[in-house]
């Protein structure tokens, strides 16, 4: 007989991916066929998939890909799921883009060997895909262990994490992973110097999961640059890793190698996280920051760091939230796009250089799905009109 804990934790994922946005969490069905992955900003290495290097201060659509189901961005690649396979494009050379080259790739392509992905996610230069049976496949730089494949050896081709089985959710950060099965048990692998295993230690590099002291009720991550934001079944966080600039809202800076809690915040139905900054949204469809301000990443009008969530106001009611490096988006509950935070390549896509420390909505961008970014670019899952 089926495990009803396991049961339960997949029935919270599959509501949790119907709904606009989910951090890291488990695709439940092919996505309306038509969705398009659009882009903006810094294009050094072709992550804007436009078949050029040129930077973009506004959205376009990346050549050749349709229907995509879901898309992920690391720090200068980008990942997108079209039912089971995955494409990517962007930064190659340490491995990220999955096809067995150390070239970086200006259109997206498709990454050999995977045909039955449910889920992807991005590190800065690592990447990784669940399968339909339960396995995970890794792939990329691996210099702090982060693929779990026991070695510190980079992968240009997909590999399987040993040992692994039964993945229902992801999450990654700059240089670790982490994941979720379905019976609860959430591990953790790669870097951990600042506490990013979430078991109490703090190892330079892990390369075989570890099992994170979390609560048994998490069904979604959102990882920043060394930091892990984790939702709760009763709709509250925990955090643990790095915590520099506030970014795991415990009202401290004090790094944390065990998940604590974020006080302040239920019903919440969304999380995302920046390299230093971290954002929820809630049920009543508020959006509230906190972590590193200095580029305005917040949305608050400041640049004071918060050590606590923070309501962002100066937008209305919102239905998805998306991070990159120090920006941020929220897709508001009447269709419009808003964006907020460091522009200094026009990853804002409002056609413009300029910082927004506050709410700027992005001129003809609607229908708006998923929003991830990286360095100083942003890539959007827009569904058809």
């Amino acid at each position: 007989m089926p495990d009803t804990t396991t049961l339960s934790r997949r029935t919270v994922l599959t509501a949790l991916a119907a709904a606009p946005f989910v951090a890291a969490g488990m695709s439940a069905a092919r996505a309306e066929a038509g969705a398009t992955a659009w882009t903006s900003g810094l294009n050094s290495s072709g992550q804007l998939g436009s078949g050029t290097l040129v930077n973009r201060p506004t959205f376009a659509a990346a050549a050749v890909l349709l229907d995509a189901d879901q898309v992920a961005g690391g720090r200068e690649h980008v990942l997108a799921r079209v039912g089971g396979a995955v494409w990517s494009w962007g930064e190659g050379t340490k491995g990220a883009t999955g096809r067995g080259v150390r070239t970086d790739s200006l259109v997206p392509a498709l990454v050999p060997g995977i045909s039955t992905a449910t889920t992807i996610v991005t590190g800065h230069y690592h990447s990784l895909a669940a399968l339909a049976d339960g396995t995970l496949r890794a792939w990329g730089y691996n210099l702090f262990g982060q693929l779990g494949d026991g070695t510190l050896v980079a992968r240009r081709s997909p590999t399987t994490v040993p040992g692994v089985s039964d993945v229902v959710a992801l999450g990654a950060g700059r240089d670790m992973t982490v994941v979720l099965r379905g019976d609860g048990t959430v591990l953790a692998w790669g870097g951990g110097a600042n506490g990013e295993l979430g078991n109490g230690t703090t190892p330079a590099t892990q390369t075989t999961p570890v099992v994170v002291s979390a609560p048994d009720d998490i069904v979604a991550f959102a990882g920043g640059r060394n930091h892990v934001i984790a939702l709760r079944s009763t709709g509250t966080l925990v955090a643990w890793g790095l915590n520099s600039s506030g970014q795991l809202g415990d009202g401290s800076k004090t790094n944390r190698s065990l998940p604590v809690p974020v006080p302040g915040l239920t019903d919440v139905v969304k999380i995302a996280c920046g390299a230093d900054h971290s954002v929820a949204l809630c049920g009543d469809g508020t959006v509230w920051s906190w972590g590193e301000a200095s580029r305005g990443q917040l949305g608050l009008g400041s640049t004071v760091d918060r050590v606590s969530p923070t309501r962002v106001t100066a937008m209305p009611s919102a239905v998805a939230v998306g991070c990159g490096r120090d920006h941020t988006l929220a897709v508001g509950s009447d269709g419009r796009t808003f964006a907020w935070g460091q522009n200094d390549y026009g990853q804002l896509g409002d056609a413009t250089l300029v910082r927004r420390p506050t709410p700027v909505v992005i001129p003809g961008l609607t229908r708006v799905a998923e929003a991830h970014g990286g360095r100083g670019y942003t890539v959007v899952r827009r569904l058809p009109a």
